[in-house]
């Protein structure tokens, strides 16, 4: 019998592990490895590991052992790597794998990321994942994962994987090892000097004989570019909706509010040429038991308690935590609202900008869409992030009875979001894939989005969503209130048609099996 297909991931989350799970490409990394593994008896037998980062924690687990150790040469220094596995929910076929050093818990203890100083963008992590991408090559390279047949990157946190294999003369045994590259979040690049500062490519790797062709920023020839190098250097370049694919291709443009290539266009132009480009969309996993719809009363009730619980675990209730349960508290003394819609997400301008954008008399367009709910409606928007952001959600929760800004985030929470919600709001600036939507939408509650990227690919227009689009910033927030009011006016005059759109959006599928199937054909022979 012969050996399964082994194809080793490498990211910096892992939605299966507790506490390794920052945004969305956690759960990706989460499922996709089942979904493969699912179809693999169909296709060919596969053995997937997934590696990231301890963080100076996760090895220390329950469940979690270790099972090698290694040794990676590092800012001209061998540092002692320790390879551990993590038992994760028991799914045949699947490893789940922790490589410790303490430079991975530099962001502090348990932290994925770190927000350095605006002088100093992505010092600390582009440190931390170099030595992490090292290692992990390293450890491929003494077989201590046994043989591997395709490498899978995640974003630019490994980007700099390939550029190892193909510049270090430590690893030429892995020269022919095919390397996948997937874009999550093509805006972060990790951009840093080539040589002059701790956080350098030349401080991390002196000796690295490169080309700075290959891996210089199209933009800053001084830098190194991991997404560039990623983009250049992999085998199949991987993005996770067809139509973000193309959005790709073409140069961002400020004034229609386009956002693209992010300066690498030409670099995924010339990929597209020679066919190593690929959109596949993610998927999620349908269950049978769904939350169940809980009167108005019930739901207010559940949500309060569960942020009590996330509170809780805080080491401060702040201001805009009480203002939170204090509204939830009133509204339970109310009637349902006509309309209830719902938001969850990280608080970045990708996510918010166009709500926040200031149009007609100053206000912003969630203020327009607050004035116009005013006693036939509830806006509940569940994230955190941005601090200014979060700063301008806080100000219009404290001014507005109709909307309450949960400034935490759980899956306790936004489950009962998802669930109970009569339209979901998701006017990304742009979007690569998009899973809330997808969430959203197997509860029956049909999406308000902007028609960019993977929300093109997920929702029909006037079908099983709604979608809105205009060709500068200001119109696109003016286009978000127009569309919002008239979905508004649709589920209060015609709830018929309002209702087969909540039962079409309920009945599609974006089945992870699917995408695997694509994977297996697409990006990995």
């Amino acid at each position: 019998m012969s050996n399964p297909f082994h194809i080793c991931m490498l990211a910096a989350e892992n939605a299966s592990i507790p506490g390794a799970k920052v945004g969305g490409i956690g759960d990706v990394v989460r499922d996709i490895p089942k979904a493969l593994v699912e179809q693999s008896d169909d296709l060919r037998d596969v053995q997937i590991s997934v590696l990231i980062p301890a963080y100076g924690t996760l090895h220390e687990l329950d469940g979690a052992s270790r099972i090698g150790v290694c040794t990676t040469s590092f800012r001209a220094k061998a540092e002692r790597i320790e390879l551990y596995e993590l038992y994760a929910g028991h799914r045949p076929g699947v490893r789940h794998l922790l490589l410790h050093h303490p430079l991975f818990g530099a962001a502090g203890p348990g932290q994925v990321y770190c927000n350095d100083d605006a002088d100093q963008p992505f010092a600390t992590d582009a440190s931390k994942f170099a030595l992490f991408s090292r290692a992990a090559i390293s450890a491929i390279n003494e077989q201590l994962l046994g043989q591997v047949d395709v490498l899978h990157l995640h974003d630019w946190h490994t980007a700099l994987a390939p550029a190892l294999i193909r510049f270090d003369s430590d690893f030429t045994d892995l020269q022919s090892l095919p390397c996948v590259f997937s874009i999550h979040n093509l805006a972060l690049q990790g951009i840093r000097p080539l040589a002059g500062d701790p956080s350098s490519l030349e401080s991390w790797f002196p000796h690295l004989n490169y080309d700075p062709g290959l891996l210089c920023d199209p933009r800053w020839p001084h830098c190194i570019n991991p997404m560039a190098a990623g983009i250049r250097l992999a085998d199949k370049v991987h993005t996770v909706s067809e139509n973000y694919a193309r959005e790709i291709l073409d140069a961002n443009d400020d004034i229609r509010g386009f956002h693209g290539g992010e300066g690498l266009e030409a670099d995924l132009n010339s990929a597209a040429d020679q066919g190593r480009l690929k959109g596949i969309i993610n998927g999620i996993y349908y269950y049978n038991k769904l939350e169940v719809k809980l009167d108005w009363r019930a739901f207010l009730e559940k949500i309060a308690a569960d942020l009590l619980s996330v509170i809780a675990q805080t080491p401060e209730l702040t201001a805009l935590d009480y203002l939170a349960h204090q509204r939830l508290l009133q509204w339970q003394q109310k009637k349902r609202p006509p309309h209830l819609l719902t938001s969850v997400g990280r608080l970045t301008d990708q996510k918010v900008k166009l709500l926040l954008h200031p149009i007609d008399s100053g206000k912003s367009a969630i203020e327009q869409i607050l004035d116009s709910l005013s006693r036939r409606g509830l806006f509940i928007l569940l994230g955190s992030g941005d601090a200014r952001l979060e700063r301008q959600c806080s100000a219009l929760a404290a001014v507005h009875p109709h909307f309450i800004f949960i400034n935490q985030y759980s899956d306790t929470l936004s489950q009962q979001l998802f669930a109970q919600g009569d339209l979901f709001v998701m006017p990304s600036s742009f979007e690569p894939c998009g899973i809330s939507q997808m969430l959203a939408m197997q509860h029956g509650q049909p999406c308000l989005a902007h028609a960019v990227g993977g929300l093109v690919d997920t929702i029909e227009d006037g079908v099983d969503g709604f979608l809105f689009s205009a060709d500068t910033v200001d119109n696109q927030a003016r286009a978000l209130v127009s569309r919002c009011n008239d979905v508004l006016a649709l589920r209060e005059n015609n709830p018929r048609n309002f209702a087969a759109v909540c039962d079409r959006a309920s009945k599609k599928r974006f089945e992870w099996n699917s995408s695997a199937t694509r994977y297996l054909q697409e990006l990995y022979t």
